[in-house]
C-alpha cells in the first residue's frame, strides 16, 4: 500500500469526514473527495478516474460512508477492471454501514458491509488491520463518540452529547464552498475536527466544545491582525478567487469577467474580490439553482450583461437573473461549460453594453 496513492471518496457529514481524519494518521499520499448522495457521487468518482488516468499511478480508490446504487456498483466495476486490463494498477475498498447497499455488497467482493456500526468505525477497525497506522491517545474514544451519536445511541450519554455537537460543528461549517473549493473545504472541517478532538476527555467536553465553536473558526482563517468572522472568511475566500484566476476568468464582449460558483454574499465578497484585483470588470456568481448575481465597479454595465444573459436586471454595478434551464453541477468545470455556451450564444448578437471600459 506504501506506494499507492488512496483516492478517497467520503460522505459529507460528521460520520464521512471522520473516516478522513482517520486516514490523516497513515502515511500514505490520500488524494480527498466528498459528496453527498445523487448526482454527485458518480460525478465525484468520473473525477477520480479522470486524476488516476492522467498520473497512471498505482492507486487504491476508498469509499466510506456512502452506499453505492447497483447501477453506479456495476458501471464502477467496470470501469476498474477495464482499466486494469490495460495496464493500470488500481484497487477498489467501499466501507459502509448502510443497509440499503446490502444487495451491491452480495455481489461486489471490495464492497463491505456492516450495519452494526458507523463508517468511521469500520474504518477504524479496517486501518488497524490492514494500513500503517500512527493512531493518536484520543482516536479510540473520539471513534466511540462518532459512532454514538451516527447509530444514534443516546444511552452513551456522554458520548452522545458530545458527538452532537461535532455533528453541527461540520453541518454549520458553510463559510467555503464545496464546490469550487472541495480541498480547502475538506481541510477546513477536518481541522476543526481535529481541534474538538482535543477537549474530549475534558469535563463537561460537550459544553466546551459548543462554547469553543466560535473562536475556533476564527482561528482557522486567522492569519495576523483578528477581526470578525465574517471578515476573515472574506478575505481568505478573495484570496483563494485570486490563486484561481486563470481557471475562473471569462470574457464578453471584450470585457474580463470573474465566474464563481455558489460563493454567494457577492456584494461584500464580489466587491472585495474586484478591489483586489481591479483588472477585472465584473464578477458573476452562479447558485446551485442557476439564479446570477453579478457585481462591478462602474467598468460595465452588469444590468445590461444579466438582461443579455438570462433577462434579468438590476443597477449598474450590481445585477441579477435566473438562467433558464441551468443543470446543477458538483464540478466547476462543468459550470464554466455552461456559462460559456451561454456566452458563444449572445456575443454574437448586436448591441454595445451601456457603460465602456475606461481607457
Amino acid at each position: 500500500m506504501k506506494n499507492r496513492t488512496i483516492h478517497h471518496l467520503s460522505h459529507i457529514d460528521l460520520d464521512g469526514y471522520s473516516c478522513q481524519l482517520i486516514m490523516m494518521y497513515t502515511p500514505y499520499t490520500i488524494e480527498n473527495y466528498n459528496a453527498n448522495y445523487g448526482a454527485e457521487v458518480k460525478q465525484k468518482l468520473d473525477m477520480i478516474l479522470e486524476n488516476i488516468k492522467a498520473t497512471k499511478e498505482a492507486t487504491l480508490i476508498l469509499i466510506t460512508d456512502l452506499n453505492l446504487t447497483a447501477d453506479e456498483s456495476r458501471w464502477l466495476n467496470k470501469e476498474v477492471n477495464s482499466l486494469n486490463e490495460n495496464g493500470y494498477d488500481i484497487k477498489l475498498i467501499l466501507l459502509d454501514h448502510h443497509g440499503s447497499g446490502e444487495e451491491c455488497a452480495k455481489k461486489h467482493e471490495w464492497y463491505y458491509l456492516d450495519t452494526l456500526r458507523c463508517a468511521t468505525k469500520i474504518t477504524y477497525d479496517y486501518v488497524k488491520e490492514h494500513f500503517e497506522f500512527d493512531e493518536p491517545k484520543w482516536m479510540q474514544k473520539y471513534v466511540d463518540v462518532v459512532n454514538a451519536v451516527d447509530l444514534w445511541k443516546q444511552e452513551e450519554i456522554e458520548n452522545f452529547e458530545y458527538g452532537k455537537v461535532c455533528m453541527r460543528l461540520v453541518t454549520e461549517t458553510r463559510e467555503l464552498n464545496r464546490v469550487m473549493f472541495a480541498k480547502e473545504d475538506g481541510a477546513y472541517k477536518l481541522s476543526l475536527l481535529h481541534e474538538a478532538a482535543k477537549f474530549i476527555n475534558e469535563k463537561d467536553a460537550a459544553i466546551l466544545l459548543d462554547d469553543k465553536i466560535h473562536s475556533l473558526k476564527k482561528d482557522f482563517f486567522k492569519k495576523e491582525q483578528n477581526n470578525t468572522l465574517d471578515n476573515l472568511a472574506t478575505k481568505y475566500i478573495v484570496e483563494l478567487l485570486g490563486q484561481r484566476r486563470d481557471e475562473m476568468t471569462i470574457y464578453y464582449k471584450g470585457y474580463r469577467g470573474f465566474l464563481s460558483y455558489g460563493v454567494g454574499n457577492t456584494s461584500i465578497i464580489g466587491n472585495g474580490f474586484l478591489l483586489a484585483y481591479p483588472e477585472y470588470d465584473f464578477i458573476v456568481d452562479v447558485s446551485y439553482r442557476g439564479t446570477m448575481s453579478l457585481r462591478a465597479n462602474n467598468q460595465v454595465s452588469v444590468a445590461q450583461i444579466s438582461k443579455e444573459w438570462a433577462n434579468g436586471g438590476g443597477h449598474p454595478n450590481a445585477a441579477g437573473g435566473r438562467i433558464i434551464g441551468f443543470k446543477e453541477q458538483f464540478r466547476y468545470d462543468k459550470v464554466k461549460q455552461q456559462i460559456e455556451k451561454i456566452i458563444n450564444e449572445k456575443e454574437s448578437v448586436a448591441g454595445d453594453l451601456e457603460y465602456k471600459k475606461e481607457s
